[in-house]
């Protein structure tokens, strides 16, 4: 199917709030880990997200090219062009854009958006994500404000961050931040949901301890009951409302922990980190299997069956697909695709 409109999208996290489940959203940087999402998730039976972060995007522009701007235009028209041969829902996601990038990314692709607009073609992200949370909670919200009455404008959900997910993604460490950044107070869920919710669609990732990256048990330690504490605090000042949440450094958590997350709001969980792993493990598996014809050892020629990188590519589309299905189980979205609007 096409990638949804921005309407049918949102049906998609509404039912997803209703029913208790989550959207998987996998980061991807290049038309081979696009093909293994749209791989994996035609399998599993679910709808679900593609997004791509600034660095992923620049590296799908290329060494001679090295753009934000178009890495995300021509990932977002490969997508496009892919998902309508799957029968299943697909959503498009930019990934933390900070503030420093937002005038060599989101603002740009924003502005392509309003261009295809214009001319009567569809939206090419149906959302983008503003990560201001190095800002101070004002400044962050100032910001927003400013961006989600612009994507408003344009049929576009605005995700936004508060408080910080620690570990690196992308080159953005925040290793150094105190632990009390980590977890997101009520009274900021409340401020956030009182400036944003009256202007637009808008996500919020707001943080319960979440990490970046892969650790060892123990080592990151999750307080999903955070989340609850801010949505009743949005309730009650708020008339009933609550906001769409979203779980971003989930890699490694416990299924009780996400399930748990689930009860209270998520609607969206970013999958990076371990479809990274399963992808480079497979092309590893076969370079460790067929080294002798891999390389070209003693002026011995190789075996092009085992170095031309298709059949390697093939490996590691596969074992991403897997993951993916995995991800859809767990988020307890496999099977419940909304199929053809």
């Amino acid at each position: 199917m096409p990638v949804v409109t921005t309407p049918q999208y949102v049906a998609m996290l509404e039912r997803a709030r209703r029913e208790k489940f989550a959207f998987a959203s996998f980061n991807v940087t290049s038309t081979e880990t696009a093909n293994a999402v749209l791989l994996g998730l035609k399998t599993a039976n679910a709808d679900g997200i593609i997004q791509v972060s600034t660095g992923g995007a620049e590296f799908m522009s290329g060494l001679g090219v090295k753009s934000m701007v178009q890495g995300g235009i021509a990932l977002a028209e490969y997508v496009h062009q892919m998902a309508q041969n799957y029968d299943v829902n697909v959503a498009l996601h930019t990934d933390h854009c900070q503030p420093k990038n937002l005038d060599k990314f989101v603002l740009p692709l924003i502005a392509e958006t309003e261009r295809r607009r214009a001319a009567g073609l569809p939206n090419l992200y149906n959302a983008h994500m503003f990560d201001g949370s190095e800002l101070p909670l004002d400044a962050n919200i100032t910001r927003s404000i400013e961006l989600l009455k612009r994507c408003a404008a344009s049929d576009i959900i605005l995700e936004v961050e508060i408080g910080v997910v620690g570990g690196e993604e992308d080159g953005v460490d925040t290793s150094h931040v105190g632990k009390e950044k980590l977890y997101t107070t009520p009274e900021d869920m409340v401020a956030t949901h009182k400036a944003l919710g009256p202007l637009g669609r808008y996500l919020l990732a707001a943080t319960f301890g979440n990490v970046h990256g892969v650790y060892k048990p123990g080592n990151v330690v999750l307080k999903p009951a955070i989340l609850k504490a801010g949505q009743d605090a949005i309730a009650a000042a708020c008339g009933g409302e609550t906001s769409n949440l979203v779980f971003h450094g989930g890699s490694g958590s416990s299924l009780e922990e996400i399930h748990e997350t689930l009860d209270y709001g998520v609607v969206k969980m970013n999958i990076d980190t371990d479809t990274q792993y399963v992808f480079s493990r497979a092309i590893a598996d076969h370079f460790f299997k067929n080294y002798d014809g891999v390389l070209k050892i003693d002026g011995e020629v190789g075996n092009k069956k085992v170095y031309d990188p298709r059949s390697y590519m093939k490996k590691a589309e596969q074992s991403m697909a897997d993951r993916v299905v995995r991800a859809c189980q767990d988020l307890r979205s496999a099977g419940k695709s909304m199929g053809r609007f």
